[in-house]
């Protein structure tokens, strides 16, 4: 395992960091959240990924347990947590002061740690003013009880006027975004926060670098009836990939299996290898319900030398989605 600075801070992350998303609370509770941790941790994780929207605050529950169990030193893993989904009511969503604060404290009680070391806004939130949100955020990191905080899936324009308040103001600025990233989803991160990397230090803690394992290439015939396409609640997701455009993706698919196979790896390793070629990504966030899947996912790390940069233009020639590079007048 080797690691990465987040950003232009001096928070260092390993490469593959592991998150709770669809797994923690749903398919994963007590004794395998622990065994996943564990396997995890002994390969060099230090980045726990979680937030109050997964299954409504449950995912944070079996990982506080699962971190009280396993007795690690605060000082050797960091955990995050995110702010948005909180609850039905008018007062338990959005990215307002009061719910950015009650959803900190909370989260501390059911991750069972006395200050989180990062701290996302989930999405943005077009009813509050950025700046309100802003001093939120600077407020806990003053109070001790987050250390970083960043967004998730904001705009380019929203965190350069999130960059710019805090600034304006002296206040915390944010310090790192979670976007989805993978070989079909690229705008943002190769796009869109390009001028952001220099202008603010942003750092990215990618999720679904398996396209929700599509790019596992299990799907390539057929939906198997343990995969999360079947789970109750991610119907939507099942139904992107039964479209037209979701059938064209996995015919790329099995091109990107017959390259992979040719080089000596597989896809799932050839998929997570092609984000962390990206320098702007700082850690690929991996999730797993089985002990097997996370040693499999851990196993890519061994293979980097076969990810040249020829395969990565084939790689491009297949899906055929490079974003464009700023043009020269």
């Amino acid at each position: 395992m080797e690691y990465r600075r987040l950003g232009k801070s001096g928070l260092k992350v390993s490469e593959f960091s592991f998150g709770s998303w669809v797994t923690f609370g749903k398919q994963v509770e007590g004794r395998d959240a622990v065994s996943l941790m564990t396997l995890a941790y002994d390969s060099g994780i230090n980045f726990f990924d979680n937030a109050e929207g997964y299954e409504s605050g449950k995912s944070e529950v079996v990982m506080g347990e699962a971190l009280k169990t396993l007795g690690w030193g605060r000082d050797s893993f960091i955990v995050s947590s995110k702010v948005f989904w909180g609850g039905e009511k008018p007062t338990q969503r959005g990215l307002s002061r009061k719910h950015v604060t009650d959803a900190a404290h909370a989260a501390l009680k059911r991750l069972q740690v006395d200050y989180l070391d990062l701290y996302f806004c989930h999405r943005p939130d077009i009813d509050t003013p950025i700046e309100e949100t802003v001093r939120a955020m600077h407020d806990l990191v003053t109070q001790g009880k987050i250390l970083y905080w960043g967004t998730s899936e904001w705009s380019a324009q929203q965190l350069t006027e999130a960059y710019a308040v805090a600034r304006d103001l002296r206040l915390t600025p944010p310090t790192m975004e979670q976007p989805q990233y993978n070989i079909f989803e690229r705008q943002k991160v190769e796009g869109d926060y390009l001028p952001l990397y220099d202008l603010m230090g942003l750092g990215t803690t990618i999720w679904s670098p398996l396209a929700s394992g599509v790019l596992t290439g299990k799907y390539n015939k057929g939906i198997p009836d343990d995969s999360r396409m079947n789970l109750p609640g991610y119907e939507w997701l099942k139904e992107r990939w039964a479209s037209d455009d979701g059938r064209a993706r996995l015919a790329q698919v099995a091109k990107l299996a017959e390259l992979a196979e040719e080089i000596g790896i597989s896809i799932t390793h050839l998929a997570l290898l092609w984000c962390l070629s990206n320098r702007n990504v700082s850690t690929v966030i991996l999730g797993a319900s089985r002990v097997s899947q996370l040693e499999d996912n851990l196993a890519a790390l061994a293979h980097k030398d076969k990810l040249t940069g020829d395969v990565l233009t084939r790689i491009d020639t297949i899906v055929g989605n490079k974003p464009s590079s700023p043009q020269r007048f």
